[in-house]
């Protein structure tokens, strides 16, 4: 796997590589999808926090401002752990992350004055995300076709999203009999099964070597990487949208004094669009990934589905009209996902896979900064119905963002040189082990994308 993301792509007219059908997949990457199915389905701690913080006595500006720590801390958990995968290893750095969130988790649920709220939600945020770029780095390692990346990508974004929206339901129907610091002590003790079964599990690391200046180099090329920065900008305006269905709505809930129960029936309004749709979805867009082009389109597409659907929230006042906004962001969640994938790996040198990752994983950090500050300034400055038009205006920017995204994916060169042949992977995971069965099935024509 030594082509670089200016390499190319399989030809638009390319029949889909069998590993896309059959998912005949090695033992690492079905160890990762079913331990981030599981912390996801016990991942209590985000979207019931605004309860918690609520419980302990905190207005809504202060939850607000708690649940932009908990971004911060999510922001550098992401960067920090793409970095560690490539320079530590995939399976040290993923263990070492479930253990500690196993570790943290806790004191977050003891936590009751400000300042330990504040460094606790920091903490908690830091590796509450912390499988997302292991996992995809991995699949980078893994799997050298674009379209079968983009399979194993679309369920692992099945397994995200299906995983939270139970974390949703099981999380309203829990917190009234067991209380929301139970969950949160639940959602520990899952972190730390997985981190044990990931050392047990998943294959040992390789250790990148020691003392060149390759890497350094590598590192700070990524920061002069147009595309790269214009993917963030676009995902970052998507994923605030997508993130507001975790903040924003149980906030507009309260608000309206529904209960989390309230919520947890929203979140199963968005599981059962997810059970729906995802396996339509899913196989065309592992198709589109096999064409020359990227995503840039569909990711556009999905910043407007999403600011649209998330937006009306800020119009609905039932549980039932909360319900259909949150089953309505399905089909654009799961087409920026795939879609910011796609960009992603193409992009991506593979040296530093777990660097971009990382890099791409602060999006999602900086949406859960973004969605409950701007939700909490837009109530204060107009209601209700400010958060739809500030929702809706951040989904629309990030389908204008695409553009210059779109331009720059088809014109600009690879910013990394390849390797020279026969040189020593700088990537911390030795990926030369892997079978020929995830080669591609049979052969097939190849284009510069750039």
């Amino acid at each position: 796997m030594s082509h670089t993301a200016a390499s190319s792509p399989p030809h638009a007219g390319s029949a889909v590589p069998g590993p896309v059908l059959s998912r005949n997949w090695p033992a690492a990457i079905w160890t990762l999808m079913l331990g981030t199915f599981a912390v996801r389905a016990a991942g209590f701690t985000y979207p019931f926090l605004p309860y918690h913080l609520s419980e302990l006595g905190f207005g809504t500006a202060a939850v607000g401002r708690l649940l932009a720590v908990f971004g911060v801390g999510w922001l550098t958990g992401s960067l920090l752990v793409g970095w560690c995968a490539d320079r530590l290893g995939r399976r040290t750095t993923l263990v070492t992350a479930m253990l500690a969130g196993a570790v943290t988790l806790p004191m977050l649920a003891r936590a009751h004055t400000p300042e330990a709220v504040v460094v606790t939600a920091f903490l908690a945020g830091a590796v509450y995300d912390a499988s997302r770029p292991v996992f995809s780095a991995t699949i980078a390692d893994i799997f050298p076709e674009d379209a079968v990346r983009a399979a194993a990508n679309a369920w692992r974004n099945f397994a995200v999203n299906v995983g939270a929206a139970a974390a949703g339901t099981a999380g309203g129907l829990l917190a009234g009999p067991l209380g929301i610091t139970a969950l949160i002590w639940i959602n520990a003790a899952v972190c730390g099964v997985f981190g044990v079964l990931a050392w047990l599990l998943l294959p040992p690391d390789r250790r990148a070597p020691q003392g060149g200046s390759a890497p350094a180099r590598y590192y700070r090329s990524a920061l002069g990487d147009v595309r790269l920065w214009l993917l963030l900008a676009a995902s970052l305006a998507a994923l605030t949208c997508v993130a507001c269905l975790f903040s924003t709505l149980p906030m507009l809930m309260t608000s309206r004094g529904l209960s989390a129960a309230d919520y947890g029936l929203t979140q199963t309004a968005n599981a059962a669009a997810v059970l729906l749709l995802s396996p339509l979805l899913n196989r065309r867009l592992t198709v589109l990934a096999s064409r020359p082009r990227p995503m840039t389109g569909l990711l556009a597409v999905s910043s407007i589905l999403l600011g649209t659907s998330m937006g009306a929230a800020g119009l609905a006042s039932t549980t039932w009209q909360y319900s259909l906004a949150a089953a309505l962001t399905v089909p654009g969640e799961i087409l920026a996902f795939i879609a910011a994938g796609d960009i992603l790996n193409r992009i991506s040198p593979p040296h530093a896979r777990g660097l971009y990752a990382g890099a791409w994983g602060t999006t999602l950090a900086g949406a859960i900064i973004l969605a409950p500050s701007l939700a909490a300034w837009s109530l204060s400055l107009g209601g209700t119905a400010a958060v739809a038009a500030a929702t809706l205006t951040v989904g629309v920017l990030g389908a204008l963002l695409c553009w210059p995204l779109a331009r720059s994916t088809n014109r600009l060169p690879s910013q990394f040189p390849t390797p020279n042949a026969g040189s020593t992977p700088i990537c911390a995971t030795d990926t030369s082990t892997h079978p020929a069965p995830y080669a591609p099935a049979r052969p097939t024509r190849w284009r510069s994308r750039w």
